[in-house]
């Protein structure tokens, strides 16, 4: 009889301490499953807080060159330039893919039926000064703007956002879904009239 008992206790605890040994297998199947698509909304809700943030600093970044460069009587092809570079700063730590800001001046035509000519235009294209529109084209402006005889400012920010998440530090293309994401075109445009003098010149712009 107490054999029988004995035999009947160790079948007790063999039974016990193998529901236990299910049950942390079953734990750690959970826990495999869950962490990945937890780590997923992590990085998501942070790529996606950044990708906001970096968006609102191009628009920072194309309003600060629109009014330093409205603050100027006039200017030069160097000093344009360099309130470009200025402007810059705006996108700092969002760097992983360069800017293009183009500052375009406009002018007004003084007729019943305004329009647009560009005065100069230059753009700064991986801190090269180049040609954008060319002076006397028909350029945009909102019709609210189109006032006979004003000059304005157009100061634009163009970035192809990286996704940190996604971004190599090769140049090697990428493919597939990856390639979907893995740049987010982001552009700002600003209109502003010059502050002291009726237009601002760029000699050898």
């Amino acid at each position: 009889m107490n054999m029988q008992f004995r035999r009947a206790g160790c079948e007790a605890v063999r039974c016990l301490t193998s529901f236990l040994r299910d049950k942390r297998g079953a734990a750690a199947l959970e826990f495999a499953l869950i962490v990945p698509l937890l780590l997923a909304l992590y990085f998501l809700t942070l790529e996606f807080s950044q990708a906001i943030d970096a968006n609102r600093r191009v628009g920072r970044l194309a309003s600060q060159v629109a009014d330093l460069v409205t603050q100027q009587r006039e200017l030069t092809k160097d000093e344009l330039r360099s309130l470009m570079t200025i402007g810059k700063a705006a996108l700092v730590p969002y760097r992983r893919s360069e800017p293009v800001i183009t500052v375009t001046s406009i002018q007004i035509t003084d007729e019943p039926n305004p329009r647009p000519k560009v005065v100069w235009s230059r753009a700064l294209l991986d801190d090269a000064l180049v040609y954008a529109e060319r002076p006397g084209d028909i350029t945009e402006v909102p019709e609210s703007l189109l006032v006979r005889g004003a000059f304005l400012i157009r100061a634009e920010a163009n970035l192809d956002y990286r996704p940190v998440i996604l971004w190599r530090a090769s140049a090697k293309e990428a493919l597939g879904l990856e390639a979907a994401f893995d740049s987010i075109s982001m552009s700002k445009r600003y209109y502003l009239r010059p502050r002291q003098t009726p237009s601002i010149p760029c000699g050898n712009c």
